[in-house]
């Protein structure tokens, strides 16, 4: 006998759009955080749910690791403010933990935190709320995806045929009958290096035209490629965003990507 899970009611978010890898290490993360910057830069309420649990880096990437949301109690239960920087409205677990602190959760606690995370936050009237997942297909990903009425997902990915493996595995996941996620498109990230003092010549070091050939095979979109530039990297070490950074032409990929997400969820809501 099939029980039917209670659905989380976010009645001021007009979008959730989930940000997901099979995958460490290919800048999911970074992907996240920068898109949710350029969605707000261009005009729009934007809110960044942090969903790693086990390893929180947004509060990081934002410089706000020492930054403490404001917590009211309704009725016995906990109210959260979200902490804002950029123009976007930011919540973690990070918040809530030390900086040396591991959560040594099962995946039920580790779900009831999600949870609590997105639904008791005072988010406000928000056009598009993103959500930042860990790697893989575990727990945070599944109570997601049954608790939340999401606009859709985006694949970030590496060139390299080792990260599109996994990325394909998460993608299924989307796709899977039973759950009908919307696949909005994939982000090929690391796409090339161009050294600083060659800026017409481009290495493709993790490989060439992975994310396409996986956007292909998931009948979706290429949204975006984003080349590899040392500063994404420094300024995200100092909790600055990619728009405080020179190299106009990762500014330029995540302002195209965004552009590209607000068509297709905008399509997406309306069908």
């Amino acid at each position: 006998m099939s029980t039917e899970i209670e659905k989380i009611k976010l009645k001021n978010v007009k979008n959730v759009v989930v940000v997901a890898s099979g995958k460490g290490g290919v800048g999911k993360s970074t992907v996240a955080v920068n898109l949710a910057i350029s969605l707000a830069r261009n005009g729009l309420k934007v809110a960044l749910v942090d969903g790693d649990i086990y390893g929180p880096s947004v509060p990081r990437m934002f410089g706000i690791e020492d930054a403490r949301p404001e917590v009211k109690s309704d009725n016995g239960k906990e109210i959260f403010f979200p902490v804002e920087r950029f123009g976007v409205k930011i919540m973690s677990i990070g918040f809530f933990i030390s900086r040396n602190q591991s959560l040594i959760w099962r995946g039920p606690m580790a779900s009831n935190a999600i949870t609590q995370i997105i639904e008791n936050t005072q988010w406000g009237d928000i056009d598009m709320m993103i959500i930042d997942y860990p790697p893989g297909t575990g727990d945070i990903q599944l109570t997601t995806v049954q608790k939340l009425e999401l606009t859709g997902a985006l694949i970030v990915t590496t060139p390299q045929e080792i990260a599109l493996n996994d990325a394909r595995k998460a993608a299924s996941m989307f796709t899977n009958p039973d759950l009908g996620v919307p696949l909005l498109g994939v982000i090929e990230n690391m796409s090339w290096f161009t050294p600083a003092k060659h800026p017409d010549e481009k290495y493709f070091i993790f490989g060439k035209d992975g994310g396409k050939t996986l956007a292909n095979e998931l009948h979706t979109k290429l949204l975006g490629q984003i080349p590899l530039v040392q500063e994404v990297g420094e300024t995200a070490e100092k909790g600055l965003s990619i728009f405080s950074q020179t190299d106009q032409t990762v500014i330029k990929a995540f302002d195209s990507i965004s552009e590209g997400l607000l068509k297709l969820a905008f399509q997406t809501t309306n069908n």
